[in-house]
């Protein structure tokens, strides 16, 4: 017969009674507080307290078959995004477990058989509770509520806001996707107070970031005797060591967690109101394949749609389904039998680290011979830096393939293994517009975490009493960080200054700010754009998009990630507008307008645009590589532009280039009334022949397009334009220039520069830059994809000529 708390009156005085009438029926309704002498089974109840504001819960998480985590969870999020766990190594059995408040003041997790799994360290004080604050910090209070055990002292694998970051705690992920227990990755203060991503497997420790290669100072952090960060609401997070980044969504009013993911990057997620899922508003590292470890010992992280696990040739995976394992070799590797080599090169590869041979300007050949003396050399790298050294490997670990190493890996292997060169790891260009998320071989979705889409909603009622009591908060978070913790005045001048970045804008106030959209910039396929002045005297660039394919969910999903690309020759995007009829965006605005206002006057007379000098066209020429660059191949999110050309490039105070529209390929309709685009993404002219052909798209179209913009600074004439050759014949410029350039080169006549650089230079511009330009060009514009050079290759190109001195010159070539 059960026990009736409430039945024997006369035996407990009356607060006693009232508490032990409230604890019977704690099983059946989760409460913030838990008061001493209290003891739950996991079977009796899965949701034990909640916090007051009802954001978090804290119970028991199930991590597999019969089998429970103490946790807490963000309520309403659809796979219960988990923030703590007590135990994420040794899960309880699902019945008979009990978490338990003893009445010495220890909270204990115990197993079926009475075990203990986890306890705190508060035996023998004076606690009263347990009770789960609106932080999401799960806490054991005394009578007057002072905290004598927190959560936040000891996080798993997240940092919530106002959740102190010091010398004794880190961030440790997970081991995979749904899979809770403790991973490789950590997120530390390291002995000399620099903060840090370590890989620390089975079988090696490695540092992966910042930058291993370089210095504390050179990597922007600063060695000091404190090891202290602050992560606050405001999206802002910063350290001892000088470590500072926002959300890209920086402001109040916004749940975050910053995570250290089961794939080795540190990340920052933000939840979005409209669409309440999750999206990453910063992260540690853009490149994945830069995380050590990721592929186990032997393997390969390759470039290919996405970051990928790969196994070299020779090598063959140990276990499908856990990367960590990574490749073991198909031939013995024992030094005590002798047998014939020979070396087989994985190009644009590289192993970090573990170089048992060093050598600086030495041959191929030397360092070939240096690797084959040394049983335990297993591969070399050689010309990685472009100056001819020379690293052997003893253990390869960390490897990863890029188009940007200059070198290449030579992999030491029996001459009677059978092997194929095109079994060598291969990256490949991304899909049009596309930005990717990131997966190792073997997982599903590498960023989607414990998130999930959240069903929960915000209720605004009373929005200006709330709107009030944020800014009063507002205020006295920034008094309590900035004045109280005594925080440098020029970190708090650095918050005001970025403090309005990427963010939504409703339709209202960006009607204001272009006074009802009355000033037009210009228009195009894509939309029309407007010049406005935000309320903090910003001026920005409003584009009002035309048909839009997304719903609001996608399309804030699509902005949120052009809004994290920075890079000083893309136009920034500042924020953005979706509503049920409206998407506009807002770009920073560029004094000078765009480049075909410069190349081709003559449709501009009106405008009178000042001459471009060669310097500036030098200059613009290799901002605008650099941007595509950083598109193709170092941006968070790869992208395509699809629809390079001069009105596509905008010129700041200075004249330094900023690509505008990367990425509209994949927000806008085209084929709409008056586009050029019809099925095909693009402008007529600018166009590589595969988008005719109907072959895949890769990033070649844009090196393509660049070709044609690249001659169009050159000779300053619309390329793309129909010209009547011989009274009889019509070609585009770009057809008839290249006919040109292949006749003089045929019949062997020297050709003067001066034929193709713009008449109205008068002779001054750069020899040696002008033809490598030109050279450039026609090389972007083969018309076999194969034979264009990628844009990093552009990029060094120009690099080679940046500081030629201009002459005045008429030399021939």
């Amino acid at each position: 017969m059960r026990h009736d708390p409430c039945s024997s009156i006369l035996s407990f005085p009356p607060l006693l009674l009232l508490l032990a009438c409230l604890f019977s029926f704690v099983s059946s309704t989760p409460q913030n507080s838990l008061y001493i002498g209290s003891s739950l089974l996991v079977e009796d109840v899965s949701e034990i307290l909640t916090s007051p504001d009802k954001f978090f819960t804290c119970g028991f998480y199930p991590v597999g078959p019969n089998a429970f985590c103490f946790s807490v969870w963000f309520t309403y999020t659809a796979n219960k995004t988990v923030v703590w766990m007590a135990n994420r190594d040794r899960a309880i059995n699902g019945h008979g477990s009990r978490i338990s408040l003893k009445k010495d003041g220890t909270m204990i997790l115990t197993d079926l058989d009475g075990t203990s799994v986890w306890s705190t360290n508060t035996t023998g004080t004076n606690v009263q509770k347990i009770e789960l604050l609106n932080s999401g910090n799960l806490v054991l209070t005394d009578p007057q509520d002072n905290i004598l055990w927190q959560s936040f002292d000891s996080p798993t694998d997240t940092l919530l806001p106002n959740q102190k970051f010091t010398k004794h705690t880190k961030l440790i992920s997970a081991m995979g996707e749904g899979i809770h227990s403790s991973g490789y990755f950590s997120f530390l203060f390291d002995n000399d107070n620099i903060l840090r991503l370590i890989y620390d497997g089975p079988e090696y420790s490695s540092i992966y970031w910042p930058n291993p290669d370089l210095g504390a100072f050179q990597n922007g952090r600063d060695y000091n005797s404190s090891r202290i960060a602050i992560f606050d609401d405001m999206g802002r997070f910063s350290s001892s060591d000088k470590l500072r980044f926002l959300a890209s969504d920086m402001g109040t009013g916004i749940r975050r967690r910053l995570v250290m993911d089961y794939d080795g990057n540190l990340r920052l997620y933000s939840l979005n109101e409209s669409t309440m899922s999750w999206v990453v508003s910063w992260e540690a590292l853009s490149k994945q394949c830069n995380v050590h470890g990721l592929c186990g010992r032997n393997g390969i992280c390759v470039y290919t749609l996405k970051p990928q696990c790969s196994c070299p040739p020779g090598y063959e995976i140990n276990d499908p389904q856990d990367w960590n394992k990574g490749c073991k070799p198909m031939f013995n590797q024992s030094c005590n039998q002798a047998q014939n080599v020979r070396f087989l090169e994985l190009p644009k590869t590289e192993f970090y680290s573990f170089d048992i041979i060093y050598n600086v300007s030495i041959s191929f050949e030397t360092c070939m011979n240096l690797c084959l003396e040394r049983c335990d050399c297993q591969a070399f790298a050689y010309d990685l830096t472009g100056t001819g050294t020379c690293y052997g490997k003893n253990v390869l670990f960390n490897g990863y393939s890029t188009p940007s190493l200059p070198g290449s890996v030579y992999l030491k292997l029996p001459i009677s293994l059978e092997t194929s060169e095109d079994s060598a790891p291969k990256g490949s260009d991304p899909i049009c517009g596309s930005n990717r998320t990131v997966t190792p071989l073997g997982s599903s979705v590498m960023y989607d975490t414990e998130s999930g889409t959240t069903k929960w909603v915000y209720l605004y009622s009373f929005a200006l009493a709330i709107a009030a009591i944020e800014l009063l908060f507002a205020s006295s978070g920034w008094w309590f960080l900035f004045r109280k913790h005594g925080v440098p005045t020029s970190m708090e001048d650095g918050y005001q200054a970025i403090a309005s970045q990427f963010r939504k804008f409703t339709y209202n106030e960006l009607r204001k700010a272009t006074n009802s959209f009355k000033d037009e910039l210009g228009r195009g396929s894509s939309g029309v754009v407007y010049k406005g002045v935000l309320r903090d005297d910003r001026v920005v660039a409003v584009k009002k998009l035309g048909d839009v394919i997304q719903g609001e969910e996608e399309f804030w999903a699509e902005v949120t990630t052009f809004g994290r690309i920075n890079h000083m020759n893309l136009v920034r995007i500042w924020g953005f507008c979706s509503g049920s009829v409206h998407r506009l965006l807002v770009y920073e605005y560029a004094e000078n307008g765009s480049l075909d206002r410069y190349l081709f006057p003559d449709v501009f007379r009106s405008i009178r645009s000042p001459l471009l000098e060669w310097n500036d066209r030098f200059r613009i020429a290799l901002g605008t590589a650099k941007g595509l660059a950083y598109l193709h191949h170092e941006c968070l999110e790869w992208v395509i532009h699809c629809d390079m050309k001069p009105e596509n490039i905008l010129l700041d105070s200075e004249f330094e280039p900023k690509i505008a529209d990367f990425g509209l390929s994949k927000l806008s309709q085209r084929g709409g009334a008056g586009s050029e685009f019809s099925r095909i993404r693009g402008t007529k002219g600018y166009m590589a022949p595969e988008w005719a052909l109907n072959l895949p798209i890769t990033a070649k179209v844009d090196v393509y397009s660049f070709g044609v913009v690249l001659l169009e600074i050159v000779k300053g004439v619309r390329l793309s334009n129909w010209v009547l050759v011989d009274d009889a014949v019509e070609m585009t410029g770009l057809t008839m220039l290249l006919r040109e350039v292949k006749m003089t080169i045929g019949n062997e006549e020297k050709f003067c520069v001066e034929d193709v650089v713009d008449p109205q230079l008068k002779g001054k511009f750069n020899r040696k830059q002008a033809t490598t330009m030109v050279k450039i060009g026609i090389s972007c514009v083969k018309e076999d994809r194969n034979k264009r050079p990628t844009m990093d290759a552009v990029v060094q190109a120009l690099l080679e000529c940046k500081d030629e001195p201009q002459v005045h010159t008429t030399n021939m070539l």
